[in-house]
């Protein structure tokens, strides 16, 4: 992970481990542990405090700019938070989330060359994006219908 330094590299892959863990228990349930914490229900929980939690980034990077540029960033701040809260719901919660995290790759792109974050944050964000995408979308395929039914 050339370039993207230690801390934010280790907690950005941490924070991966309930999406990897809600996608595994998609497969398989496990006996004993309540639903809340696989499958489904963890996956859309976590994109939904993971969603607004990408709008404090935003906000962050806005406070670096100044005139129309500030604006326009505290204005797209809040939609992922926005997001979360009217899309993430029931049968399309997971493919919602999907679709709310690709959306904020053109915003972080921007950011970064704009030079409000840094260097290193469009990296780790494709690699973030690339294992929670698919982790939202597979475990919508496998666990919604079961889960919903």
């Amino acid at each position: 992970m050339i370039g993207i330094p230690r801390t934010p590299l280790l907690l950005g892959l941490a924070g991966l481990i309930p999406f990897v863990w809600g996608l595994i228990t998609s497969f398989e349930r496990i006996d004993g542990l309540d639903d809340y914490w696989q499958g489904w229900p963890l996956l859309a929980d976590y994109a939904m405090v993971i969603l607004p939690f990408m709008s404090g980034v935003i906000w962050g990077f806005a406070t670096n700019a100044t005139g129309k540029q500030a604006a326009t960033l505290y204005i797209l701040s809040v939609i992922p938070a926005l997001w979360a809260f009217f899309f993430i719901l029931e049968d399309t919660a997971l493919l919602s989330a999907a679709v709310g995290f690709v959306v904020l790759l053109p915003i972080d792109y921007a950011c970064t060359r704009a030079g409000l974050a840094p260097l290193w944050w469009m990296r780790l964000r494709l690699i973030l994006t690339a294992v929670v995408v698919p982790c939202l979308v597979i475990g919508h395929i496998v666990a919604a219908p079961s889960f919903l039914s």
